[in-house]
């Protein structure tokens, strides 16, 4: 083996935004391609030591604290991402906002946000190939593959423990645009039934209504525009369910078109008519407290040409 390919020891600072982590935490994020069991295992055997001493996986880093790992080999190979693709280099461009602390983007529809169950690499592996100076990207929150719109990423840590705390206290307002099956009636303001995930032998994830063992749940909703058998209305969830303003819709009769889980195929046969090929699910905005500046952002998110010629495409009604 080649002196230069073999493995050696790395040391590991802790910077201040990177303290008051569990270490196990803090060492997955940085050991790429470390299996979680391999972590454990190194630090059960005293091989992961803090300030030269050995360590539990509860430990919370502090700012100064340097961490040892001893030699260890694994391929990376999964992780790796190449920028030449056109679905990594055209993330650029999808770029909305981004500062020293955030980074705000224009989910593309059919991105995954994170690699993972079949899917090679998402929007998160991609931003971090693109960006390989950044020390740290995490996702602040998540959107479904389908959906598209305002995703944000933290380039900091303390902005990531800030917004996560922002998004506790419902301090954060997301806003999508549905284009739902039907007339949504304009006393439909709210939808608070209870949702729960189940988990079929497939592996596919169903989300059902049950107002007795379901998670509570809240999304108003606003007509924007009817239209000859659809409209398209502006959906704010409250609270943050899987799949919740999909499920909402499903059981108020308006499904989402193209919702391969909860939609109507005759709804999607009428709208493949009018160009629509995706789940017509968007995020248009985002708007929370700057964690620096403490003043309050708003970014919105414009619909792609699929979504917006779909629209045009449609006869608006008033009746």
């Amino acid at each position: 083996m080649n002196e230069d390919n073999k493995p050696k020891v790395r040391f590991f600072t802790i910077d201040a935004d990177e303290a008051g982590q569990r270490i196990d935490n803090y060492l997955l994020k940085t050991l790429k391609g470390v299996p979680k069991s391999m972590i454990y295992r190194l630090l059960r055997k005293g091989e992961i030591r803090v300030n030269k001493k050995r360590t539990k996986p509860e430990y919370k880093v502090a700012a100064e604290d340097m961490v040892r790992v001893a030699p260890i080999r694994v391929s990376e190979k999964s992780t790796h991402v190449s920028t030449s693709l056109n679905v990594v280099s055209e993330l650029e461009s999808k770029i909305l906002y981004e500062d020293e602390v955030l980074l705000i983007i224009n989910k593309p529809s059919g991105m995954a946000v994170h690699g993972g169950s079949g899917v090679n690499f998402g929007v998160i592996e991609a931003l971090r190939a693109l960006r390989p100076q950044s020390k740290m990207l995490e996702l602040v929150h998540r959107l479904d593959r389908d959906t598209s719109g305002c995703l944000v990423v933290a380039k900091k840590r303390s902005a990531l423990r800030n917004l996560h705390e922002q998004l506790r206290k419902k301090n954060v307002q997301k806003f999508y645009q549905a284009l739902v099956k039907g007339r949504w009636s304009p006393k439909i303001t709210k939808v608070t039934e209870g949702l729960k995930k189940n988990d079929l032998k497939s592996g596919e994830r169903i989300v059902v209504v049950d107002n007795i063992n379901g998670k509570e749940s809240e999304t108003r909703y606003k007509i924007i525009q009817h239209y000859d058998g659809a409209t398209l209305v502006r959906a704010f969830p409250v609270t943050g369910r899987t799949h919740q303003i999909r499920v909402h819709c499903q059981t108020k009769g308006h499904p989402i078109a193209f919702d391969p889980k909860y939609g109507s195929e005759p709804f999607d046969e009428q709208m493949k008519d009018a160009g629509l090929n995706r789940l017509f699910l968007h995020a248009t905005s985002i708007e929370f407290t700057h964690p620096r500046t403490e003043k309050r952002l708003k970014v919105e998110a414009p619909l792609d040409n699929v979504l917006a010629n779909t629209l045009k495409q449609l006869s608006k009604t008033t009746k």
